[in-house]
């Protein structure tokens, strides 16, 4: 009986352990960015040369999806809120479906009352890592405020710092739903990813 219990207690402190290795980054990600990411109604964020709305899911008849919506309206609101004079719309131009994300970001800020002078498309933003290096080398930024959901706001300041960029984080009220759930556990390998990314520039200058 005592070797049992010692066995299994081994067999938890490796699950523990392994557990802990797996989610070291995201934990690293969400300890870096606390205090610069909040509530896009309620933050007191600094001002910032733009807000950085990153891409998501398109229906096929052109509509965003509720998480891209929500990014578009944490962008406005930051807008609206004098914290940033232009939005910037990164996305796939061609995404998994054929779509372009970039043009549903952009008809959503104008039906919100955004002028098409103060938006800027950027439709090579494949993923957060190429929106925050087109961000950085392409557009000249220096400073953001990055727009999506709350569980993905830790890697893409991250992947946004790790290239030069000052960035804070804005987020919709997060939803208590099955997305927003896989969304949490989906960071879990994607912030593994980011630092892979992350440690691989440090060694070779990153490519736009």
């Amino acid at each position: 009986m005592a070797h049992f219990a010692a066995v299994s207690g081994r067999l938890f402190a490796l699950g523990a352990i392994g557990a802990l290795a797996g989610a070291a980054p995201q934990l690293y990600a969400r300890a870096a960015t606390i205090g610069d990411r909040a509530p896009a109604t309620s933050g007191e964020f600094r001002t910032a040369d733009a807000a950085l709305v990153l891409g998501a899911r398109v229906w096929q008849d052109g509509r965003p999806s509720l998480f891209l919506r929500q990014r578009v309206e944490a962008g406005v609101t930051l807008y609206e809120r004098g914290l940033v004079p232009t939005l910037v719309l990164t996305g796939a131009v061609s995404n998994r479906e054929g779509l372009d994300e970039t043009a549903a970001m952009e008809r959503t800020a104008l039906e919100l009352g955004v002028p098409a002078s103060d938006l800027i498309r950027d439709p090579s933003g494949h993923d957060t890592r190429a929106s925050a290096l087109n961000a950085r080398e392409r557009l000249g930024l220096e400073s953001v405020i990055v727009c999506s959901q709350e569980f993905h706001l830790p890697r893409a300041m991250w992947l946004c710092r790790s290239v030069g960029l000052n960035a804070q984080g804005a987020h919709p009220a997060v939803m208590l739903r099955g997305h927003t759930a896989f969304g949490y556990a989906r960071e879990l390998p994607a912030t593994w990813k980011a630092a892979i990314e992350i440690m691989r520039d440090r060694v070779a200058p990153a490519d736009a």
